[in-house]
């Protein structure tokens, strides 16, 4: 599939066609990220998750768009061109090759900087975001300017990609620290920062592996599902990556702790039966300030077989018809402990967003990647009030993470404009969608010059 497939060509601020129209109010960039190549030398990287970041730009004026790509120019980046790619989620050196270089390191490789997840901007800089602290700082023509460095002395051995931006200033996150005890840490980057102000830290014996948390006006939720590290494993030199680290406990629930933004406090710590989650879509508070009951939105996997199905190995073979469907689930976390769920939406569904107005505090509409069928990916958007969905589909054509965008002025929820990259595999050509928010309708496509593959996350930038 040519979603898993190798792309070299760069081109900068390429003037796109486009079919229909992208209206006039839209301004700004919207910024993405993911994998674009899958090789070093003769070496294809084993999992999807391993590629090497590109960053992306579509700019947005006068109806019109402009698209530039970029390699970002890592340590990554170089050793896989010179036929040397270095360890990454699920790819690494192998036998006596991985056991002479960790002999002669004295110890554990260096994480990887392959910032290949997410984008922010922090202080000033875009910066590309993963799950190591070796993030990367790239500029407005997404030119590399090397790695971005906090100005703090909190030290993490892992690290969100997934940064909430806060309406109330700057963003939060999560971290998690090994040792005796291990650690998860909750932080915030203050606005026009490069400085974390952590807000709690919470012990754990055996930590999970955990890919974003939910951010309300008064609390933070972090999700501890079953899907375990093993830390001893990663002491070993034969243990290639990331991923063999990883095994779900099914012995285990999921835990929810609920930890107050104020005073750092664990207000409800309190258990479901066990699922596993890569994203939450938001959350928010429910009741007054003493007595908040927390919303959380997430997609709920039965277990971790989602991480071994994205293997290219698997993905080659078919596609992501061999991946199992997530499930928009809406969890009530009581402030005494109870906890209730339901499901917003039948069909299966990943890369959620709520429109960004709506970010950490009641929201109606999600709007996500649409699976669950064979030879396409759509677009779905779900009313949470009504339990209803609006899906739009096409055959052979696999759209991405949307992006809602707002109309300026507005003060409706679903008032906008969908964006969404999308692969049409039969004819090899990428295109970008311009949705109405409200109904799904196509307004317009732009046609980019080259197929591009399947990326993660972006945000919207305005102008």
């Amino acid at each position: 599939m040519p979603g898993f497939q190798s792309l070299d060509e760069e081109v900068s601020r390429r003037q796109l066609s486009v079919e229909g129209e992208i209206p006039d109010w839209l301004s700004g960039t919207l910024v993405r990220n993911g994998p674009a190549k899958f090789e070093g030398g003769s070496e294809r990287v084993t999992h999807w998750f391993d590629g090497l970041a590109m960053v992306r730009a579509y700019e947005f004026a006068d109806g019109e768009v402009r698209y530039t790509n970029r390699f970002l120019r890592t340590e990554s980046y170089e050793e896989a061109m010179a036929g040397r790619p270095t360890g990454q989620f699920a790819t690494g050196e192998r036998g006596l090759q991985k056991l002479f270089g960790w002999l002669g390191r004295l110890g554990p490789p260096e994480p990887t900087d392959n910032a290949n997840v997410h984008v922010a901007r922090l202080d000033g800089e875009y910066v590309a975001l993963t799950e190591v602290p070796r993030w990367t700082r790239f500029d407005e023509t997404l030119d590399t300017r090397g790695e971005f460095v906090f100005r703090d002395l909190l030290e993490y051995d892992m690290i969100t990609a997934h940064l909430v931006e806060d309406p109330q200033g700057g963003h939060v996150g999560h971290g998690l620290s090994f040792g005796r005890t291990h650690e998860y840490r909750l932080f915030r980057i203050p606005e026009g920062t490069s400085r974390r102000e952590e807000i709690a830290a919470i012990p754990t014996d055996a930590p999970a592996y955990i890919h974003s948390i939910g951010v309300s006006e008064n609390h933070l939720v972090l999700v501890e599902t079953p899907l375990r590290i093993d830390v001893l494993s990663a002491l070993s030199p034969f243990t290639e990556g990331f991923f063999d680290l990883l095994e779900f406990d099914y012995s285990r629930d999921t835990t929810f702790y609920v930890v107050s933004r104020e005073t750092g406090e664990i207000v409800t710590e309190t258990t479901a039966p066990p699922f596993f989650t890569f994203h939450i879509v938001n959350a928010f508070d429910d009741g007054d300030r003493e007595s908040d009951d927390v919303i959380v939105d997430l997609v709920a996997f039965d277990d971790d077989r989602i991480v071994g199905a994205l293997a290219l190995a698997e993905l080659d073979e078919s596609g992501f018809a061999g991946a199992p469907p997530g499930r928009l689930v809406r969890y009530r976390l009581a402030a005494d402990g109870e906890v209730t769920a339901r499901r917003l939406y039948d069909g299966g569904i990943e890369l959620p967003t709520v429109p960004r107005p709506r970010r950490t505090r009641r929201h109606r509409y999600v709007y996500g990647q649409a699976t669950d069928r064979e030879g396409a990916n759509g677009l779905v958007k779900v009313d949470t009030e009504r339990e209803r969905a609006n899906e739009n589909w096409e055959r052979d054509l696999y759209i991405e993470e949307p992006r809602m965008v707002q109309r300026p002025g507005s003060g409706q929820e679903d008032d906008g404009v969908v964006l969404a990259p999308a692969l049409d595999v039969a004819a090899e050509r990428s295109v970008l969608l311009c949705l109405d928010a409200t109904t799904l309708s196509e307004r317009g496509r732009a046609y980019l010059p080259h197929p591009i593959p399947f990326g993660f996350h972006g945000r919207f930038f305005d102008d």
